[in-house]
């Protein structure tokens, strides 16, 4: 962190929280028995999902744009390398461990969802600016810096943030709305990211830098309120 602290310069009316891949094939632990989570890391990873539906509401009330990147695994456009990486072969089918597939249940939102009328975003690889309309969409909505939450901190949070911060927006991560499968992991995610692309922050920082809910003005004493 820089002496001048992580929002500097920052207009807090000037940003968006994208919220990165928080589906039930990365998140709902029944979904994720082959990658060994420990105790500390099933905790760590529902903390974070509820950090981020937190964030998620911070925003909405503060009116700064909320953005949902998902991935979208399509059966007809395979991911050569990543079967690679994983000791299949280039051209293997989609098995059924295969995350987040096109219409099936592993693709849901999980204990956080749009709304009707934000953004959303496919993707296919790691980096949610990766063949998307990404930054295209930001720039309509006139924002010059992200929060980049969600999962996970190692992958595609580490993927977006990197191609947010190449594409000159700033970066904060909150380090408490983001998680991996692996607390060690998690951490030593962070800390290559602080060195080289976000400041990490707090989920508490950040409620604290964001504009105010706007108030709720009450309905004038006597004024006719339609069914």
């Amino acid at each position: 962190m820089s002496p001048a602290g992580p929002f500097h310069g920052l207009d807090n009316r000037a940003g968006a929280l994208i919220v990165v891949d928080v589906q039930r094939s990365f998140a709902d632990v029944g979904y994720l028995s082959g990658y060994g989570l420990d105790t500390a890391a099933e905790e760590a990873l529902a903390a974070a999902i509820r950090t981020t539906a937190s964030l998620v509401d911070t925003a909405r009330a503060a009116g700064v744009p909320v953005v949902w990147v998902e991935l979208a695994s399509d059966p007809n456009r395979l991911w050569g390398a990543s079967n690679w990486l994983r000791g299949k072969g280039v051209d293997e089918p989609m098995g059924d461990d295969e995350p987040c597939v096109i219409g099936t249940p592993g693709a849901d939102w999980y204990g956080v969802s749009p709304a009707a009328g934000e953004v959303r975003v496919q993707k296919r690889a790691y980096s949610g600016f990766q063949g998307t309309d990404l930054h295209a969409r930001l720039q309509e909505l006139g924002v010059v810096w992200v929060i980049v939450a969600g999962l996970t901190t190692e992958c595609c949070i580490a993927a977006t943030a990197t191609d947010a911060f190449q594409l000159d927006y700033p970066v904060l991560i909150p380090s408490d709305a983001t998680a991996a499968y692996e607390v060690r992991v998690h951490e030593n995610a962070l800390e290559i990211l602080a060195l080289t692309t976000a400041h990490i922050v707090s989920s508490e920082e950040l409620v604290g830098f964001l504009p105010a809910a706007a108030p709720v003005t009450a309905a004038p004493t006597g004024s006719a309120v339609s069914a």
